[in-house]
Order: C-alpha cells, then structure tokens, then sequence
C-alpha cells in the first residue's frame, strides 16, 4: 500500500510548492529567463540525485540508455511551466486554476488511454470524467 500512496503524495506535496512558486513568479520577469534558472535547479538536483541512488554512478552509461521520451519530457515541462506562469499572469486563482487544468488533463488522458493504450473504461469512471465537466460548468468554464 505504501508503494502506491508515497509517490502521490509526493506529487501532491510538490505539486502544491510548484504552484504557490509559479504563481509567485515576479510579473516583469521574462518567463524563460525564470524557467532557465528553474531548470538549472533542476538539472543540479538531478545531478545530486543521480550520484547519491546510483550504485555504480556511471553517468554516461545511464545517459546512453535513454531515448526520445527525455527530450519529449523536457519540451512538453517546457511548456508546461510557460502555460502556467501565464494562466497566473492572466488573473487566475491559484485555488481554480489547478482545478481547471487537472479536471481537462484527467478527460484528455482518459481518451488517450482508451485510444493510445487500449484501456478499458468502466461506466464509473465516465460518470467521474462527466461529473469533472459539470464542475467546470459550475466554476464558470
């Protein structure tokens, strides 16, 4: 059960700091300049994290066993951060704007589960993604 629920609630914990952050973004700041130091953080944590859960500590080996979806990952958080710095630059509330994202995100995903990886969709979870757009509805989407 643990193995299931700590990686939620890391998103979660992290999730709510990556909010409160980006909607913390100085407004004058050139987004990309913010998102350049945001990702150098990133990529020394990575770095940090690599040498200290590795046990030969082999870098270039580890880099050689990658493939298109790193770089995939970089350009789609790339966009990612970009999208949210400027949904808070536009006025929205930290408590709706994650709301609204997350809600649209959970029915893209489960289409493309459906579609891209052949999962099967029990009525339940249909009326969740219908009571989601109801929510949007009653939030003023």
């Amino acid at each position: 059960m643990w193995n299931m629920l700590w990686p939620i609630l890391l998103v979660v914990g992290t999730n709510t700091l990556y909010n409160i952050c980006t909607k913390s973004t100085p407004a004058g700041v050139n987004a990309f300049a913010s998102l350049f130091i945001t990702y150098a953080a990133a990529a020394a944590a990575a770095l940090a994290m690599f040498f200290a859960t590795s046990g030969d500590r082999n870098l270039l080996a580890a880099l050689r066993q990658t493939n298109w979806t790193s770089w995939a990952l970089g350009l789609s958080i790339l966009g990612l951060e970009f999208g949210y710095i400027h949904v808070y630059r536009a006025g929205w509330k930290v408590s709706v704007a994650s709301l609204v994202a997350n809600i649209g995100l959970a029915c893209v995903l489960l289409a493309v589960g459906v579609l891209a990886y052949r999962e099967s969709v029990s009525p339940r979870q249909l009326l969740g993604a219908a009571v989601c757009a109801v929510g949007l509805v009653l939030i003023g989407m």
